[in-house]
């Protein structure tokens, strides 16, 4: 007859497991809060009091006085840069978008035995640092470069444009450097999202008298949503907050957000319109993010 002591421990059992599957959730997600709180949260709050401080003498810290004129001086003085910022960012993103879909698309489903291949090679850029990209870009536009040597000017073998047209410290150079930079972040969430469509619903709707167009339209492309949303955000966001490639490929004219706020942390010293700069665009970029995920929820109720 068994003893009345491991009845009760047998009965414990299940009620141990339970409690320490519901406890489990919390015990995975506590490293990744904690980290979260100590090294975004608190420095999010100090960048938050700073921007309500007022602007220091040079070499002396910032006093907190509530100073909401920060907020308005980074909507009255710097809306340009903003609106700058976002739209390069837009453009940079439709073209990585345009670029990546053809790409990720052929590796899906042509790539065969070759995948992890030509995905190593999407990967290539990352090898070397940001700023030695950039710099790259800048050397490969420039008068001199490769790229125009041999087509401007009457005395090139190609002069195709005259002696006044270039490319670097333009608009153009700018988005260009930024869908360079980001454009392998449109292709990992679009390859990713592609691989996991079965062919075999392709082969289904053609059957069914779909043409290649029909079948994009109804199958890859619903399929290849969250590809595209996660790609779309991983490139515009930071694009957006970008200073590297304005700053090398760009002139003052072309100058965005990102500029601004290293300016004034850097040299200007001015750490509470920097601040405020900072949260200003954070602000704006939550805005987009939310109709963007509205727009695609939308969508996918329509579908």
């Amino acid at each position: 007859m068994p003893d009345h002591s491991q009845v009760l421990l047998s009965n414990d059992a299940p009620v141990k497991n339970r409690r320490r599957r519901r406890f489990a959730p919390a015990a995975l997600l506590s490293p990744g809060m904690i980290w979260l709180l100590l090294f975004f949260f608190v420095p999010l709050v100090s960048l938050f009091q700073k921007s309500l401080s007022s602007k220091p003498s040079r070499f002396a810290e910032p006093q907190f006085t509530w100073e909401w004129s920060n907020y308005s001086q980074a909507f009255s003085q710097y809306g340009e840069q903003f609106q700058r910022s976002f739209t390069y960012a837009g453009i940079a993103t439709v073209i990585a978008l345009c670029l990546a879909f053809p790409l990720a698309y052929v590796i899906a489903f042509r790539g065969g035995r070759y995948k992890n291949l030509w995905m190593g090679l999407v990967m290539v850029p990352f090898f070397t640092n940001f700023l030695i990209r950039t710099l790259a870009w800048k050397t490969l536009l420039g008068r001199d470069g490769p790229l125009l040597t041999h087509l401007v000017g009457g005395d090139a073998s190609i002069p195709l444009f005259s002696e006044s047209f270039q490319l670097l410290r333009t608009p153009a150079a700018v988005i260009g450097g930024l869908v360079y930079n980001f454009l392998p972040f449109m292709v990992l969430p679009l390859y990713v999202a592609l691989e996991k469509i079965d062919p075999k619903l392709i082969d289904a709707a053609r059957d069914l008298s779909a043409n290649t167009f029909v079948a994009f339209r109804k199958i890859i492309l619903p399929l290849a949503m969250p590809g595209i949303f996660a790609g779309s955000l991983l490139v515009f966001i930071p694009a957006a907050g970008d200073f590297v490639n304005t700053y090398y490929l760009g002139t003052t004219k072309t100058s965005m957000i990102g500029t601004v706020v290293q300016n004034q942390f850097l040299n200007q010293n001015s750490y509470p319109v920097a601040a405020a700069l900072s949260f200003v665009f954070m602000l704006i970029v939550l805005v987009l993010f939310v109709a963007y995920s509205t727009v695609f929820d939308a969508e996918d109720l329509a579908g």
